[in-house]
């Protein structure tokens, strides 16, 4: 079972009805319980950081995300619920993430924000295992006006070009995030959903 957790910000039907599109049992909850137990966890995002994080705080689920990801179960963040994966945004002047992975979350500058629509992302070596089936540069959908800055350059396992390249995939270890949408990607973004939901 595939939990989707809800904390108010997120895409959640779509998502829900992508992984069912591709033969994944999934449960959009918020109970603490249900994402504990769940073999594999999914923190979508539509929105700004500092209300998430609140959201995620007044509902008590930093801790069970942490928990989850200690104890190595594949766990995806989309979108916001990749941004949410570092440690700090400068979002509203600062706000600070959950502090998985190490790095910063940046706004677009003198570009038009928010990058809305589809774009290529160039698919390096550590996504290997996420987007198994797909070629090197696919077409993913975009919505977001900031984008991560991973400390460590090895967890990148997506590039896309906006007036700059920035990382629009991360992996480390059981930990997967994605700056796009899947669920609104078409073939190629089921795909992906399908290659998290049979991981180990």
């Amino acid at each position: 079972m595939i939990a989707i957790i809800d904390y108010g910000m997120g895409n959640l039907r779509s998502v829900h009805k992508a992984f069912e599109a591709v033969g994944a049992k999934a449960q959009v909850t918020h109970i603490i319980s249900d994402i504990l137990k769940a073999d594999k966890v999914v923190l979508p995002g539509v929105g700004a950081m500092i209300p998430a994080m609140q959201k995620l705080q007044e509902l008590a689920l930093t801790g069970p995300i942490r928990k989850v990801i200690q104890d190595g179960k594949p766990f995806l963040g989309i979108c916001l619920g990749m941004q949410l994966l570092f440690e700090r945004s400068s979002e509203g002047g600062f706000s600070e993430g959950l502090r998985i992975l190490q790095g910063a979350v940046e706004r677009f500058t003198e570009l038009k924000v928010p990058h809305m629509g589809w774009n290529q992302i160039k698919i390096q070596p550590a996504g290997n295992q996420i987007f198994q089936g797909l070629s090197s540069e696919e077409n993913m959908y975009f919505c977001h006006s900031y984008f991560v800055k991973p400390k460590d350059a090895s967890i990148t396992a997506g590039i896309t070009n906006y007036g700059i390249d920035f990382v629009s995939a991360v992996v480390r270890d059981n930990v997967w995030g994605v700056q796009f949408h899947p669920e609104k990607s078409q073939k190629a973004g089921l795909q992906i959903l399908k290659n998290f939901s049979e991981l180990k």
